[in-house]
């Protein structure tokens, strides 16, 4: 690999990177935000919905935006929106400041993950796409692990402002980089766009549907799901929104992204394969944090230090892949083995108990390290297989939109289930909870004993014991619960798995492969 092309490629993925960093550096500092600007945990928390409307509004256009002005044009204005968003994010006097910044900040990092993708596999000759798909899968594995440990180093140590401000050394590098070395093609130097017609009407369809769409994901359980007319609202736009688009862009012959390709088999099955690895990525990501918190005692540089091994292990495994991939090896096959290995992360989790410390969790993570390893760069490649040059940019952005939903909806129903779950072993726990048990009876009084021990006044030693007992059972119901949840993401993946034989077990070849790096200029 000569410099420019090692510069290219270690700017894109850092841009990358950084863009998935910030889908979840922002989880750990939350309460230290709110307690800075004077905010509920629940305000606080339109920080991170904010970025994630306008991130998934914005990603889909990325195809269109690129060629109307521009790919460098476009990719560098955006790392250029993203850096000073992240000035403004980390120097917001307030909430509502912040949040707007924020959203800014969601339509700067849009562009990131496409068009670095497309930026990457132009950068290698089609032969070696396979191994473009590898590099720049390890940006989207490493991103949001990254962000835990990240965001909990900061709180721990630092303060919040940090977790933005430490994106604008790395945005003006990124940003004199690509302006340096990334090429300006000939048809981006005479760009007729007169002769380009602007969707308005498919781009309006799309930013209502899919934002509100993205608005439900994130507030549903916050908001008790459809016992919120603001939930039911946003619902009923976003079903409007998506059926109005996709009734428009099949009618319109200038959509702003081309839903035809979705005829394409193998681009179908890649999508609905990578919302399922968004669906298990993001929701691990989500809960495994919250439980090693919550339920074991973790600290927040700890819970992040245990997400370690999947990343190293993915990251490792992935230009592996890459090769064999290159060499003739079907895609299919690494498929079916991430299924597995993300079926055994979600098993192997569920086995966990309040006394396991972060040991017990390595084999887990390495399972999800593999399981995503051996998904994404596959479907990446997959994804483009049988597409014209003019289809390929469009598939790029599709499949990165897809992924984003697929880890909000994670999230999403990850933590309704878990809660859903919770109130169901509590009932159980309770219901054995009998006074005239004499199980029950000695653990009541040797609990009783214990405060009194503690030097509780003996007339209210039995109130504060009943009140332990219940805390124990609270605690346990969100052991049990959190560990249901693991347990959702093998039954997810089992489910899905007959989608896996709907790929093509060819590789793309190099006429293929060779369009994306066409298409992406």
């Amino acid at each position: 690999m000569d410099f420019r092309k090692a510069i290219i490629v270690i700017t894109v993925i850092t841009a990358a990177i950084m863009e998935l960093i910030d889908t979840s550096i922002i989880n750990v500092a939350l309460s230290q935000i709110s307690g800075n600007l004077g905010a509920t945990i629940e305000d606080t928390s339109w920080v991170i919905t904010a970025y994630a409307i306008a991130n998934v509004i914005i990603i889909p256009m990325t195809g269109f935006l690129a060629r109307y002005f521009g790919r460098k044009n476009y990719y560098l204005t955006s790392i250029i929106i993203f850096t000073i968003a992240s000035w403004l994010c980390g120097n917001a006097p307030d909430l509502v400041t912040l949040v707007i910044a924020r959203f800014i900040q969601g339509i700067g990092g849009g562009a990131l993950l496409s068009t670095s993708q497309a930026i990457l596999f132009d950068t290698f000759a089609p032969p070696k796409r396979p191994m473009a798909s590898a590099l720049f899968g390890m940006g989207i594995v490493v991103g949001p692990t990254i962000g835990p440990i990240l965001g909990g180093h900061i709180i721990d140590n630092y303060s919040w402002p940090l977790i933005f401000t430490i994106n604008i050394p790395i945005g003006i590098v990124a940003a004199i980089l690509t302006y340096t070395f990334v090429e300006q093609k000939e048809d981006e130097l005479n760009i007729d766009r007169k002769s380009i017609k602007i969707d308005y009407p498919g781009i309006l369809l799309l930013a209502s549907g899919i934002g509100a769409l993205q608005y439900v994901l994130e507030k549903g359980t916050s908001e008790d799901w459809f016992d919120s007319n603001l939930i039911i609202a946003f619902t009923a736009i976003a079903i409007i929104g998506i059926v109005g688009f996709i009734l428009w862009e099949f009618r319109t012959k200038t959509p702003v992204i081309d839903l035809r390709i979705l005829k394409e088999r193998n681009l179908a099955a890649s999508n609905i394969l990578t919302f399922v690895v968004g669906f298990g990525m993001f929701g691990s990501i989500f809960i495994f944090p919250v439980l090693v918190q919550r339920i074991l005692g973790f600290t927040p540089t700890d819970a992040g230090m245990g997400l370690v091994p999947g990343a190293l292990i993915a990251i490792f495994v992935m230009p592996i892949i890459g090769r064999s991939i290159q060499g003739g090896l079907p895609p299919i096959v690494f498929v079916i083995l991430g299924f597995v290995f993300f079926i055994l992360h979600g098993y192997t989790a569920s086995l966990a108990t309040p006394e396991v410390g972060n040991g017990f969790f390595i084999f887990p993570q390495i399972f999800r390290g593999l399981g995503t390893a051996m998904l994404t760069v596959p479907l990446i490649n997959q994804s483009v297989v049988g597409l014209t040059p003019k289809e390929i940019p469009y598939a790029m952005s599709l499949t990165n939109m897809i992924r984003q939903l697929g880890g909000a909806a994670g999230i999403a129903i990850m933590n309704t289930y878990v809660n859903t779950r919770y109130w169901v072993h509590r009932t159980d726990l309770v219901s054995n909870l009998d006074g005239s048990d004499p199980e029950f009876a000695q653990r009541l009084a040797q609990t009783t004993q214990g405060v009194i021990a503690n030097g509780v006044n003996p007339l209210q030693a039995n109130e504060v014991a009943l009140r332990a007992i219940d805390g124990a059972v609270t605690k346990q119901s969100y052991m049990l619960g959190y560990l249901d949840g693991f347990l959702l993401i093998s039954v997810f993946f089992i489910v899905a798995s007959p989608f896996i034989f709907m790929l093509k077990t060819k590789k793309a070849d190099t006429a293929t492969m060779k369009q994306v790096a066409e298409s992406s200029h």
